[in-house]
């Protein structure tokens, strides 16, 4: 073998490697994507449950006697708290 081929022989082998390590990369990244996919959903639903269940709050307050309110009062605020927390964050997450 000569020396020029030895020489070629070489960097095909490096060729060879760093397309491997482009491959793993790739599916790296694929892997990530689809676990973010995963995570934004999750967070979504969570938060669009939060707000479900803030309306169903509002609608029995609404319904709720002038008197007995302020036993709900309380419940209110922590949804509306819960709420607020889930939405903070999947606005600073997703824009």
């Amino acid at each position: 073998m000569s020396m020029r081929d030895a020489y070629r022989l070489k960097f095909e082998a490096q060729l060879d490697e760093l397309n491997a390590r482009l491959a793993l990369a790739r599916a790296k990244a694929k892997q990530l994507a689809a676990d973010g996919k995963i995570s934004a959903y999750e967070e979504l639903a969570d938060t669009e449950r939060k707000l479900d269940a803030m309306k169903a709050r509002l609608k029995t307050l609404g319904a709720t006697s002038e008197s007995a309110w302020g036993d709900l009062k309380g419940g209110v605020e922590t949804a509306w708290t819960d709420l607020s927390q889930a939405a903070k964050r999947a606005f600073d997450r997703f824009g």
